[in-house]
């Protein structure tokens, strides 16, 4: 069965400024007639590691100025010095500095694990250098977002800012998502370990990796056996395997707890509707705010993809046509920020309150105090079981009642859960599993906007299960506008760091809320549907229900089927522009 998750298996989510990037940015390299060049650097750190850079300085501008930061994995010397010079031309001297083992550095390459230590020794060499002014900004998408943070773990006193792009968080939104490890980015590993820049063969060897995820699915291999049905290792990820919970190895990466509490420092986050990895990108935002109510931190949220988000967007998306407004210059952004923050200039006109986000259809920005604060009233849809089909229903159901859901874990003839947003507008989706539940339509147009959360409860005759949710605006002329999904394990759904698993035959309550934060302006005659179904798939491991760790778990582990009734006091809640009366 084909399924849109197919454009998921060929997604890379942790690619960060590639070569689209600056050739849509139309950045340039340096000549040494109006700049200071330096491409081989090498920093020696105080623990024995040495990492490389380039620095570019534009000639003719003060003896000493602050520096703009930009931690990069996908070394490669002329993109940075392009972007060096970019930040040079704005009034900074632009460094980029290349992860450990990358480029110059003769050290082995450890993606994640030693950011928080070797980004803060790049900052040390900054700040005792003659040209600098000793305050340090930093900036970038996807894996330079996570550096930030990183950085941000233990905070140098010379970092004034960060401006994280779709930041990843490692073992949050990848290698898994809520618990769940996933396929679309197998390969990255090899891509970025495989030699001092990047491994751009490997990376594009579609074939290939669709390949292993076709053979792998249709053996029934445990998924920690996946790499020999490559035939290669993938020591990497059985490294990551081996921390399936949120534990400390991950924790050690990133801020975590009340790190964030001493975070003081001011923080513009950019991210997008439809970025792969926005649940990292926003679980940052939550907790700086929920361990540092005071933080400084603005987002700037949109129509965009992981690679849009770090551009300010493109006119056509998966599509979907993107409002005008919506388009904006990340980089441009960033270094007005930059100004604001460093040199007392202007705020970014876009920045009228902590959260900015533009209301897709609308073609305008809103403006909010917190994420939860994106629109007025908040209201709970359950979802209910009527005389005339699924419904998500604003009103509590008098009586619980459970629907039922059978899946066979051992069949390999069918997908569940098609949740890849691509194309983002569908003239038909997959109802032949999972589901669906829709809401009367809505008797004028009306924004919607935030997270997808809520609760579902449900008793399985297993320990275990994968969930998806999605939900679209079906349009009055019978379109299906995909606006936010969910995936996640339901032994998580309490602790994301301890597994706790599900008694078979017992009423169970998983609540969720790391799904996609979207806003659209919803039309007059427009309902909303929402699809609840099991993730069994190729694009991901597959959750027999055993209890035992999923990794290991086989096509033999499968047992009888997979029963669920799932209750009507199970609901989704979303933000409205308007009450409840006002909506039907």
């Amino acid at each position: 069965m084909k399924m849109n998750l197919v454009k998921l298996g060929m997604a890379v989510l942790c690619l960060a400024l590639g070569l689209k990037t600056f050739a849509q940015q139309k950045l340039t390299l340096p000549d040494s007639n109006n700049y200071i060049i330096n491409d081989s650097v090498l920093i020696k750190t105080k623990y024995g590691i040495t990492l490389s850079a380039v620095v570019v300085r534009k000639k003719g501008m003060p003896q000493k100025l602050p520096a703009a930061l930009l931690y990069f994995i996908y070394s490669n010397t002329n993109r940075s010095l392009m972007e060096a010079k970019y930040a040079a031309d704005h009034g900074y001297i632009g460094i980029v500095a290349d992860a450990r083992g990358k480029r110059l550095s003769p050290d082995m390459p450890a993606p994640y694990e030693h950011e928080a230590k070797d980004v803060n020794a790049v900052i040390d060499w900054i700040v005792n250098q003659s040209w600098s002014d000793g305050r340090v900004g930093m900036y970038g998408g996807s894996y330079s977002g996570f550096a930030q943070w990183a950085a941000a773990k233990y905070l140098h006193p010379a970092l004034k800012t960060i401006v994280p792009y779709v930041a990843a968080i490692p073992g949050l939104g990848l290698p898994m998502e809520n618990n769940v490890f996933l396929n679309a980015n197998y390969q990255w590993a090899f891509y970025i370990t495989n030699n001092k820049y990047t491994d751009d063969v490997v990376n594009n060897d579609h074939t290939r990796w669709r390949k292993m995820r076709n053979n792998w699915w249709e053996s029934g291999a445990a998924y920690n056996k996946i790499d020999s049905i490559d035939g290669t290792p993938n020591p990497w990820l059985q490294k990551w395997l081996s921390h399936p919970d949120y534990d400390t190895y991950w924790q050690s990466m990133v801020p975590y707890g009340r790190d964030f509490k001493r975070i003081n420092i001011p923080v513009l986050s950019i991210t997008g509707y439809y970025d792969d990895g926005q649940v990292s990108a926003l679980e940052y935002l939550r907790e700086h705010y929920k361990y540092n109510p005071s933080a400084e931190h603005y987002l700037i949220i949109g129509p965009y993809d992981h690679f849009g988000s770090q551009i300010g967007g493109a006119a056509k998306l998966r599509g979907y046509e993107v409002d005008s407004i919506a388009l904006i210059n990340t980089r441009e952004i960033t270094f007005q920020w930059f100004d604001y923050i460093l040199k007392g200039g202007k705020k970014p006109a876009l920045l009228k309150d902590k959260i900015n986000f533009e209301v897709m259809g609308a073609n305008k920005w809103k403006h909010a105090p917190s994420l939860a604060k994106m629109e007025d009233y908040h209201i709970r849809f359950y979802l209910d079981s009527a005389e005339n089909g699924m419904m998500l229903s604003e009103q509590k159901p008098a009586k619980e009642i459970f629907m039922h859901q059978q899946v066979d874990l051992a069949d390999r003839t069918r997908f569940y859960n098609d949740y890849y947003p691509d194309p983002i507008i569908k003239k038909e989706i997959d109802r032949s599993n999972g589901l669906f539940f829709i809401t009367k339509p809505f008797n004028q147009a009306v924004s919607v906007s935030g997270e997808l959360r809520g609760q579902l409860k449900a008793i399985i005759n297993k320990k275990d299960m994968d969930v998806g949710l999605i939900l679209y605006e079906v349009t009055p002329s019978g379109e299906y506008f995909q606006l936010s999904y969910y995936l996640g394990r339901a032994s998580y759904a309490y602790d994301m760091r301890r597994r706790n698993l599900l008694k078979p035959g017992k009423l169970e309550s998983i609540p969720f809320y790391r799904s996609r934060v979207f806003s659209k302006q919803l039309q007059k005659g427009s309902r909303l549907l929402l699809v609840l179904n099991i993730d069994k798939n190729p694009f991901a491991q597959i959750n027999y229900g055993t209890g035992k760790d999923v990794s290991t778990e086989s096509i033999k582990d499968a047992g009888t089927p997979l029963k669920i009734e799932w209750s009507t006091q199970s609901f989704i809640a979303l933000g409205f522009s308007v009450n409840a009366k006002s909506l039907f």
